[in-house]
């Protein structure tokens, strides 16, 4: 059997040196057309497939790719419309720095296999992407030496810590003030997460600290928040916890709250795609969005102007191109590195006042 070639083997056949080969597809600009043409025509004559991309990277110290972890089926990335604009974010800082993406999907169930993820990727660094803060995973990408950016403020921010997210109980208590205005007291919330179990149903919870996954927590306070000041406490709350984050689920989540004999005039969804399921069960039951229930979402991802949806809107893609930054080129202001980004009540139709009022 032949010696597989190299790089020194089509270095010869020219008649020039390694350097000279290696320039001819890493840096082709240093050589002349025809020079590129013959080492290339070698090359190809003798079987050679060019430099070996990881030991090149391994030189460089560089990878040049970013990994994106989030816990969803890897379609998530895909289909959901806030998760598309925030990687749309993180691809355009990566585009700028010639480095690419890594999308890491990992599973709630298996956190051996997660985490095996995790230390198997080839990456620079690490953006957090809805990773519960109890996730195996999240150890591990720090075990790894690498950049880490979390998509959300963490509960507890350490100095060194990275992120960029929203004051997202702020946000919320938003909400919550414009339904209480409207005077609205029967009120559900629709949620992923309240709870461990992947289920759609009512759920009773003693307070948000049983809440284990930070977004919900935070948003949930923030609801409650903002209808305290009508008097509306957190046991007058329902509570239904949605399987997934999808307009199905949502829907199926919204109809135990709609077909109760005491239904709530308002039911608050902690994403848009909920509150567009929200939507269809209201309208599949011939009641009026806005008038006979008021339903308000979260993001405003590019569907809920289409579906007059109330909802807070938060800036997904400038999120991403934030967290490519701090991963490609973190500022050494350590302050820098920790970056709230301004959110907005976005009234529309879905939302009104309490018919008699």
């Amino acid at each position: 059997m032949s010696p597989k070639p190299t790089l020194q083997t089509v270095a010869d056949a020219v008649g020039v040196s390694r350097s000279t080969v290696s320039n001819a597809y890493s840096r082709p600009d240093q050589l002349s057309p025809e020079l590129r043409r013959r080492i290339h025509d070698a090359a190809r004559q003798l079987g050679y497939p060019g430099p070996d991309p990881t030991a090149r990277s391994l030189r460089r110290g560089r990878v040049g790719s970013i990994g994106v972890l989030f816990t969803s089926a890897l379609s998530y990335a895909f289909t959901d419309p806030y998760a598309v604009q925030f990687l749309r974010g993180v691809a355009e800082t990566a585009e700028r720095y010639a480095s690419n993406l890594l999308l890491v999907p990992i599973s709630e169930a298996d956190e051996e296999a997660a985490v095996r993820a995790v230390h198997n990727a080839s990456v620079d660094g690490f953006c957090v992407y809805c990773v519960p803060a109890w996730h195996g995973a999240l150890a591990a990408t720090r075990s790894r030496g690498l950049p880490v950016v979390a998509a959300e403020r963490p509960a507890e921010v350490t100095p060194d810590a990275m992120y960029v997210g929203i004051d997202e109980s702020a946000a919320a208590r938003a909400v919550g003030e414009h339904v209480a205005r409207l005077g609205h007291r029967r009120v559900a919330v629709v949620s992923d997460f309240l709870v461990a179990e992947r289920r759609t149903g009512p759920v009773a919870l003693d307070g948000p600290t049983a809440i284990r996954y930070d977004v919900t927590r935070e948003r949930l306070r923030g609801f409650l928040a903002g209808l305290s000041g009508a008097g509306v406490g957190w046991s007058d709350l329902l509570l239904v916890n949605a399987s997934a984050n999808s307009r199905t689920e949502g829907a199926y989540a919204a109809a135990y709250a709609l077909d109760r004999s005491d239904p709530p005039t308002a039911v608050l969804a902690v994403t848009d795609l909920l509150a567009l399921g929200v939507l269809d069960a209201v309208t599949a039951r011939g009641l009026r969005p806005g008038r006979d229930v008021s339903v308000t979402g979260f993001d405003d991802i590019p569907e809920a102007a289409a579906a007059a949806l109330t909802t807070v809107r938060q800036p997904a893609v400038e999120k991403g191109r934030i967290a490519g930054g701090l991963l490609l080129d973190p500022p050494d202001d350590g302050s820098a590195r920790q970056v709230l980004l301004p959110t907005e009540l976005v009234r529309r139709a879905s939302t009104g006042p309490v018919e008699g009022n």
